[in-house]
């Protein structure tokens, strides 16, 4: 007997304990709320109870949805396993928070960082985000032209955007984008190393790799006609060439930041005819890069078996 009172006393204490935790004031709960990562409210504290759920949809909690981080920490310690983000199943998962994080900000949301999203998911942004200044959506394979000329109609506030490794996104949203998010001051276009497709090999589906735009220049023009208040810029392994290098310059004078790596069919010749009138530059970042020797294997490579003056950089070697 002695020992069932024990346990029922234990048993009340526990109880206790569990209501002073669901107890405490809506404020309390957001101040602790405040102090953890997105990933931490995500992983259990929703279902603690109900009134831990409600704190946790509280509009001041989700003015920024940034998973930029977890990805590159999961990247760097299980590069392998990234894989598994390019299923369907994956994207529905993102998908789902951020819908969840849009409708919880009420109109506040102002920076979302995230990757493998689509347009159901952005087509709402574009709908419930008219504050939205950042907008990162690296490596989405389902993210159209649809959902980007919404985005540019509907968040005119827009300051920086990364749409890296989006091969569904043409020049066409970029035309938008110009005429629309005239605040857009950092634009990062980037995309995969094609000079060394073994780099992703395992990863990335390869039917994605082989989908890479090669329309550069018609982007460069849409950037340089239409996007003058730019200051930073990236355009990684792009194929813009001299003719659309020369557009951005002449259009976007107020660029700082410039990022040509892997962009093979411009040169050092190129960049400095180009960039000479950009008084505010600061950095270029040109095209060196190496050729591994299975580059030269298949059709795809065979235009390296060339060297003229496209192939010109400081650290050009075989």
């Amino acid at each position: 007997m002695a020992e069932n009172n024990h346990r029922r006393e234990e048993e009340t204490d526990e109880s206790e304990l569990y209501s002073g935790w669901a107890d405490l004031t809506h404020e309390c709960l957001l101040n602790i709320l405040t102090r953890l990562t997105v990933e931490d409210r995500w992983r259990g504290i929703m279902l603690v109870c109900k009134s831990w759920l409600q704190a946790s949809k509280d509009p001041s909690l989700h003015s920024v949805f940034d998973l930029e981080s977890s990805f590159e920490s999961s990247f760097e310690s299980r590069p392998r396993e990234s894989f598994r983000w390019w299923s369907p199943q994956f994207e529905r998962k993102i998908d789902n928070m951020l819908r969840s994080v849009v409708n919880w900000s009420d109109g506040g949301l102002t920076k979302i960082r995230v990757r493998h999203c689509s347009d159901r998911s952005l087509s709402l942004v574009a709908q419930r985000c008219p504050n939205l200044e950042v907008l990162s959506i690296k490596s989405c394979p389902n993210v159209t032209d649809e959902s980007m000329v919404k985005i540019a109609s509907e968040c005119p506030k827009l300051q920086e955007l990364n749409i890296s490794f989006c091969y569904e996104i043409s020049h066409k949203s970029l035309l938008t984008l110009g005429r629309k998010c005239t605040n857009l001051r950092i634009l990062k276009r980037n995309f995969m190393n094609d000079l060394d497709p073994s780099r992703h090999l395992g990863i990335v589906p390869s039917d994605y790799l082989n989908a890479c735009p090669q329309d550069g220049d018609s982007e460069a023009a849409a950037i340089g006609t239409l996007m003058p208040q730019l200051l930073h810029l990236e355009l990684q392994f792009s194929k813009l060439t001299a003719k659309g290098l020369a557009l951005i310059s002449k259009g976007c004078q107020n660029l700082e930041y410039i990022d040509l790596s892997g962009c093979v069919n411009v040169t050092s010749r190129d960049i400095a005819n180009s960039t000479s009138n950009l008084t505010k530059l600061k950095t270029v970042k040109k095209p060196n890069f190496y050729i591994p020797r299975s580059a030269f294997q298949g059709e795809r490579y065979g235009h390296w078996s060339l060297y003229d003056e496209r192939f010109q950089t400081d650290a050009f070697r075989i």
